[in-house]
């Protein structure tokens, strides 16, 4: 005869704790390679003006040695003349990149919120004024404008009566060498916001 044996409380709590532990080890197993298999994707800023916020996703990106390319533009007139414009885009995964529009009205600034990826690297503003009469003035701000590591910037839409803010594009810059040996910083990431 077969005896049948009891478990008891102190035996069950066991039980279910070791099943508690391997599903918790196998959970984090699970994420840890998800998380290493994920896409990896451009970091975004964020806009804000006049009370509408928007992400900025990057109008091109590509890594520091002007390869790799994961972000281009697909259209050719809008990086026509730019250092992005005879670059290859990765074969799998490349993605469009394109301008944000924000309105900025006069006399309201426009925000931007920067990441760690952008912070942490040189970087440089470009922003583009509009005069009465249609000419365009173009200003730079660099990270040495602004406090250290700074991830907030507020750009004035009108510095002077006869100026507004059409345009911003932010760079991620990294140093090329021309024929003579000169060096000189280009971007190799780029996010542009129109504000008209």
């Amino acid at each position: 005869m077969s005896e049948r044996r009891k478990l008891s409380g102190r035996t069950i709590i066991a039980l279910l704790a070791v099943a508690a532990l391997i599903v918790g080890v196998l959970t984090a197993v699970l994420t840890v390679n998800a998380v290493r298999n994920a896409p990896k994707h451009a970091p975004e800023l964020t806009a804000y003006a006049h009370g509408e916020t928007v992400d900025v996703t990057p109008f091109a990106y590509c890594a520091v040695t002007m390869r790799d390319c994961r972000v281009l533009p697909r259209n050719a007139t809008d990086i026509a003349g730019t250092i992005f414009e005879n670059l290859p885009c990765e074969a799998a995964g490349c993605e469009t990149g394109r301008t944000i529009a924000l309105p900025v009205p006069p006399g309201y600034p426009l925000q931007l919120s920067l990441p760690r990826q952008i912070t942490d690297a040189p970087w440089r503003a470009q922003l583009v004024y509009a005069t009465e009469d249609g000419r365009l003035v173009e200003t730079v701000k660099s990270a040495k404008d602004y406090p250290e590591n700074a991830r907030a910037l507020t750009i004035d839409s009108r510095p002077m009566p006869e100026l507004r803010l059409v345009g911003v594009e932010l760079q991620l810059l990294t140093l090329a060498r021309d024929e003579t040996g000169e060096t000189f910083p280009i971007p190799h990431a780029a996010w542009s916001i129109v504000t008209m």
